[in-house]
């Protein structure tokens, strides 16, 4: 058994850039590349296993196939997905479905909830988080007038922030953040507002405006989330959030740490520093950059170096 290391899939976009090639050496596609989908078995981008017996094979044909490493799941589909999306400039204005309205209107897609780690942004930096309307007709009267200053909210964010974004809020990464995302595994989104801007054919992008309104949480509610810090060995171990869809965490190993999982497998990328994990005395290269799946059943393990994790699991 092995850690599942991972071949990201890059995304070009409108509001992209090459922060993914500067931070973390990506080969990337173009100057506009706006997101690295690094864990993912979702049909529009799945991962492919780099090493192992499983090289070569994507992430969703691993789930299908071989159940038995992610502790055979009731789950039809790998529930989970992880990017790192660099925002060159503003996001369009969103908001994404639950899962019953997606069952219903997407053919069957899950809903999205998502959560952000911001790894790094612009000094003075902000992003639209949530909106003012206090009822759905206030809602739809100020997107119809265009009344963006008033109802769009605006929070300040710094490196190491992190936001819990339940599916039905409002939202949208600003120019300058590089910002880890746990999400989901969906590429449903309703499209608010995007500034006007066009393609590169000089075409508006299309709005979503009548499911956005339907699936907007109104009024806004920001969601509870509470960190929670504790000190394991010489890692410390951040818990950001533990819902029904996901559990995020930040591992700051600081020296030799021992970990034992055998019930549950976990997403990890390292965001920061390098290091060395080592299982049953082999030794697996840790980077910025990296990201990889700890199976079920995997048991023991030591990271050793001076490095930064996200990890996640259902």
């Amino acid at each position: 058994m092995e850690p599942l290391f991972l071949k990201p899939v890059f995304k070009e976009r409108i509001w992209g850039g090459t922060a993914l090639q500067k931070e973390f050496g990506y080969e990337i596609p173009s100057e506009n590349t706006g997101e690295c989908w690094a864990i993912s078995a979702h049909p529009n981008g799945p991962s492919m296993i780099e090493n192992g017996p499983y090289k070569g094979m994507t992430l969703d044909k691993l789930w299908s196939e071989h159940s038995e490493l992610f502790g055979n799941p009731q789950e039809k589909v790998f529930p989970l997905l992880t990017k790192i999306l660099d925002a060159n400039m503003d996001l369009s204005v969103q908001v994404h479905p639950d899962d019953s309205y997606a069952m219903v209107h997407e053919n069957g897609e899950l809903g999205k909830t998502e959560c952000w780690y911001i790894i790094d942004c612009k000094e003075d930096a902000d992003m639209i988080f949530g909106h003012n309307a206090q009822t759905k007709e206030e809602l739809q009267e100020q997107i119809q007038e265009g009344q963006w200053n008033d109802l769009l909210r605006r929070v300040k964010i710094k490196p190491g922030d992190f936001f819990y974004v339940p599916s039905g809020t409002i939202h949208a990464l600003c120019e300058g953040t590089l910002v880890l995302e746990t999400q989901q595994s969906s590429d449903t989104t309703y499209r608010v507002y995007d500034y006007d801007r066009r393609d590169a054919e000089g075409n508006l992008r299309d709005l979503h405006l009548e499911k956005a309104m339907e699936v907007t949480t109104v009024p806004h509610q920001d969601a509870v989330s509470t960190k929670l810090v504790q000190e394991k060995g010489n890692t410390r171990i951040t818990t950001y959030v533990e819902s029904d869809f996901f559990s995020v965490y930040k591992w700051e190993v600081g020296g030799k740490s021992s970990f034992s999982f055998n019930d549950q497998y976990l997403l990890i990328s390292v965001i920061n520093g390098e290091g060395a994990l080592s299982h049953n005395g082999i030794d697996y290269r840790l980077k910025k950059g990296t990201h990889f799946i700890i199976p079920v059943g995997f048991g023991e393990f030591e990271v050793d170096g001076n490095c930064e994790m996200i990890v996640s699991h259902t």
